[in-house]
């Protein structure tokens, strides 16, 4: 069912706001609200549908095209199924300036030149000079004793030409690939909602790019970035409390790393991709993901492999199986002390350095019921952030008071679990600290949550996180 229009306003308010691209606003509207692309084009402008069809009546006056029959029941009747003429599909990309798919339809708009003189005149099937070449190769008369060789030839070189071009220079990838990295150092401080334009505008770029042939080596480089730009966009969602949308993310992300064939990012897209169902469950997904990723590192002496012997540990730990969760500790200990981690990866999003290390070790231990080996990772970890903000000194705090209810200290866990969720800046505070926090109430029994702190706390979480 689609959403009312004031949840398309929000997004599209939060998208001004972050500066996304137009097409980002519209897939992210069309994703949540359960609109037609071509409704999406309308809201992602804030357009009624009077707005929308005064503005189409304006443009083909503007540039001396012929009046489409259209009113606001012609227009909502295309958004909700109908599709249109081939030549008012022309007019509609050109309103919303984007190709046919955009508004949910076939064939690309965007390379048209200047608008011919009648409605009549348009070029619909050409979108490219080599189209418009081969048009006229189809439609020139050919003998008949020459239709063979032409055909054949003319085949033997477009499919030359296919394999000889390329739109993405060295230098072009070396761009994206400093680009890619510097959203990757921005991500560790910056907050989920601010991310998340960015890095779908990044995703656009590069999507673009690789719909279009490209050599062997140069696909899988941009195979290798969609993974990448795919999995942040599926933790920012995450983190948002978005976790449909997360979940579809990091499919995308399995998808994209799979196709690239290397196996490290395939293990550490799953690594990653273990995080949803490790705080919202399924435990049995988390753990599943995390062996996957165990299974393709093949014991590799990598920061990859030493994330995901983490993940794997933290995950059995909170599952109850203590016995593989000591293993997976041991595994873990080993690969990270052999691979070759260096301090300055802590700024990076991608890396997996010491102090995430210890947040992970710090849940595995906290899940166990080993209270002193976790306090001492939560100290140690505390020490590696050193303004102590943002989201992952927030958990490491959500977890020593995790380790306080282990010890029956009630109130005092509750009012340490309240007081890190109040310092958290608001746009840091996001769904998923709600959540860690949450599960110090549930975690307790029944007769304990009655008492006066664990009371204020579940008030604190259930105020707006604008009031708080």
């Amino acid at each position: 069912m689609a959403h009312k229009p004031s949840c398309s306003a929000q997004i599209r308010a939060t998208g001004v706001a972050c500066g996304w691209t137009t097409a980002a606003i519209v897939t992210v509207i069309v994703d949540c609200c359960g609109v037609s692309p071509l409704r999406g084009q309308r809201l992602a402008r804030g357009w009624t549908l009077q707005r929308a069809v005064d503005e189409l009546v304006q443009r083909c006056d503007a540039q001396q095209l012929a009046r489409p029959r259209l009113d606001i029941d012609q227009l909502r009747a295309w958004e909700t199924g109908r599709i249109p003429r081939a030549q008012t599909i022309d007019l509609l990309c050109r309103l919303y300036e984007t190709d046919a798919k955009g508004l949910g339809m076939t064939g690309d708009y965007r390379t048209l030149a200047q608008p011919p003189a009648t409605a009549g005149n348009l070029p619909l099937a050409v979108t490219t000079p080599n189209a418009a070449r081969a048009a006229a190769r189809v439609t020139a008369p050919i003998a008949a004793g020459d239709a063979v060789d032409v055909l054949v030839d003319s085949h033997r070189r477009a499919v030359e030409s296919t394999l000889a071009s390329t739109t993405v220079s060295a230098g072009r990838l070396e761009i994206l690939d400093e680009r890619l990295m510097d959203l990757r150092r921005a991500y560790v401080v910056a907050p989920p909602v601010e991310m998340l334009g960015q890095l779908l505008r990044e995703l656009d770029e590069v999507r673009l790019l690789a719909s279009e042939r490209q050599p062997a080596h140069v696909q899988v480089h941009l195979s290798e970035m969609i993974a990448v730009l795919a999995t942040l966009i599926a933790d920012a969602l995450m983190k948002l409390g978005r976790l449909g949308q997360a979940q579809l993310w990091y499919g995308t992300a399995r998808t994209a790393a799979d196709d690239s064939g290397s196996w490290e990012l395939r293990a550490r897209v799953r690594v990653q991709a273990a995080m949803l169902p490790y705080y919202y469950g399924p435990l049995e997904r988390a753990v599943s993901f995390t062996n996957e990723a165990r299974l393709l590192n093949r014991n590799r002496p990598t920061a990859t492999g030493a994330f995901a012997a983490a993940a794997a540990a933290r995950a059995q730990a909170r599952q109850g199986n203590a016995e593989a969760a000591r293993a997976a500790i041991k595994e873990t200990q080993q690969l990270f002390d052999r691979c070759r981690q260096v301090a300055s990866e802590s700024d990076d999003a991608w890396a997996f350095p010491l102090r995430r290390l210890l947040l992970y070790l710090s849940g595995a231990y906290t899940y166990l019921g080993d209270t002193t080996r976790a306090r001492d990772a939560q100290a140690e970890a505390l020490m590696l952030y050193p303004d102590r903000t943002g989201i992952d000194p927030a958990l490491l705090h959500l977890e020593q008071a995790m380790c306080l209810i282990h010890e029956r200290s009630v109130t005092e866990a509750c009012q340490l679990a309240g007081q890190t969720y109040l310092k958290v800046p608001a746009a840091h505070r996001t769904e998923i600290l709600g959540a860690r926090a949450q599960d110090i109430i549930d975690v307790l029994p029944e007769n304990d949550r009655s008492v006066r702190a664990v009371r204020e706390l579940g008030e604190i979480l259930a105020l707006p996180a604008s009031t708080t």
